[in-house]
């Protein structure tokens, strides 16, 4: 255990989940970049803030000290290993060692070999520890990865504004995105049959999908809910498409 991290277990729960909320939010209103980038450069504190308040607000920090030109040392490399891994540590949060010794073996800062001579300590279940750089490192092309259907996802829409996503899949539902930190905001559920298709009006705030069980449905994506579903089709609905003006769809099916 780092000092830092030994210093916030030793504090009581009030004030040790105050301070894993608001202590990055305080250095940079003041900025103290510096003070800063020594928390999340820190094993412990990563390991308590993702215990405490998850991985979307781990993230969030990191944001705020790259906002104040923190770059140096490494600071988007282990944001980027912690985004590619954000599906996984949501699910698993122990895995947070190994996630940054995959990832970031390759690096040379000094700041991330410290971190990762602070991960290698982790005592907190067995696990194999990578020896060498054997997951996808940050920097690349891949960013993060949504995960959170049961089967095949047939079909994803983008927002006009390009900061939430809506996928389509074969466990029966639709599920929104927010593109900026890989997080599900809602799962759509009504349909009977596998979702093949996807598309959004143009003011991004409905979304119309289709369906084998030979319906399509009309969502709100500021709520979550289904609106309508439309009736006429007496087949598979494969794919729809939105009028320009967002007021009319056209459906095709298996029907001819």
């Amino acid at each position: 255990m780092t000092a830092l991290g030994q210093w916030l277990r030793e504090q009581d729960s009030e004030k040790r989940l105050h301070l894993l909320r608001h202590q990055p939010s305080y250095f940079a209103d003041v900025g103290e970049v510096e003070r800063l980038r020594a928390w999340l450069t820190d094993f412990g504190f990563l390991e308590q803030k993702l215990g405490a308040v998850g991985v979307v607000a781990l993230l969030n920090d990191f944001d705020l000290a790259l906002g104040l030109g923190g770059e140096e040392g490494g600071l988007g490399l282990i944001q980027g290993a912690l985004r590619l891994s954000a599906h996984l540590l949501e699910q698993d949060q122990t895995k947070l060692a190994e996630q940054l010794l995959g990832r970031l073996l390759s690096f040379s800062q000094p700041e991330i070999v410290a971190l990762l001579e602070q991960a290698k300590q982790w005592r907190g279940k067995p696990w194999f520890r990578p020896l060498t750089a054997n997951l996808t490192p940050p920097g690349g092309p891949l960013i993060c990865t949504f995960a959170g259907h049961s089967g095949g996802v047939e079909a994803v829409a983008i927002t006009p504004d390009g900061k939430r996503a809506v996928s389509a899949s074969y466990d029966e539902t639709l599920k929104l995105w927010d593109l900026e930190t890989g997080t599900e905001l809602a799962t759509l559920t009504g349909h009977s049959d596998d979702v093949n298709a996807v598309a959004i009006t143009p003011d991004g705030k409905q979304a119309v999908s289709a369906s084998d069980d030979t319906t399509l449905k009309l969502w709100d994506l500021e709520t979550g809910t289904e609106l309508a579903t439309l009736k006429g089709h007496s087949d598979m609905v494969w794919a729809v498409a939105i009028t320009p003006e967002g007021k009319r769809a056209v459906s095709i099916s298996y029907e001819k």
